[in-house]
């Protein structure tokens, strides 16, 4: 793909629907989402109209319809994202040993411990846990995945564990229970 300048013209027609949509994309995503993230999802939303500025609607009305029915399917996207990081983390909690002398008091403690620390990590080592516990990927699988090396993904998830070991250790467990360990996975 050659990334050569614009055509003549395609700058300014662009610059002009940006200016006359931003404000209005903005408050479209701020009443959606929380505030702190709305820039960042508007900023992605211009760089797809931009990429697909060809296909914008001549006329400006339809072309501002246009430039929010790309800015929905952001928060769409972005929002399906959320889900599927909120279920990985109740997954994960499902991965709990129960020993038959623990209460179900403790065994829900045990969770609520496990789902914080999930929740505390970050994004990088939610993802990269996911991958080998969850869905029980290689490092070279994972690794492809996530478009780095295998060695690269082994050393993402020794830090996840770690991580995770660490938040749990941190957290109080009733005695006698422990939950699962992040280790169960096989990384060859």
């Amino acid at each position: 793909m050659s990334d050569s300048s614009p055509p003549p013209g395609r700058a300014d027609a662009f610059r002009v629907l940006y200016q006359a949509v931003y404000p209005d994309l903005l408050r479209f995503v701020q009443r959606r989402t929380d505030t702190d993230s709305a820039e960042d999802m508007v900023a992605d939303a211009c760089l797809v109209l931009w990429r697909r500025f060809a296909e914008a609607p001549g006329n400006q009305d339809d072309a501002r319809a246009w430039a929010f029915g790309i800015t929905r399917n952001i928060l769409l996207n972005a929002h399906r994202g959320e889900q599927r990081r909120q279920a990985l983390g109740i997954r994960l909690t499902d991965t709990i040993t129960e020993p038959c002398s623990s209460s179900h008091e403790d065994l829900v403690s045990i969770r609520v411990d496990l789902s914080r620390a999930w929740h505390l990590l970050s994004e990088v080592h939610q993802e990269a846990l996911g991958l080998a516990v969850f869905e029980e990927l290689s490092a070279p699988h994972a690794a492809v995945v996530l478009g780095i090396s295998p060695v690269a993904f082994r050393l993402r998830l020794s830090r996840a564990r770690r991580a995770l070991r660490l938040l749990l250790d941190h957290l109080p467990h009733p005695t006698g229970v422990h939950a699962a360990s992040p280790e169960r996975t096989a990384t060859p």
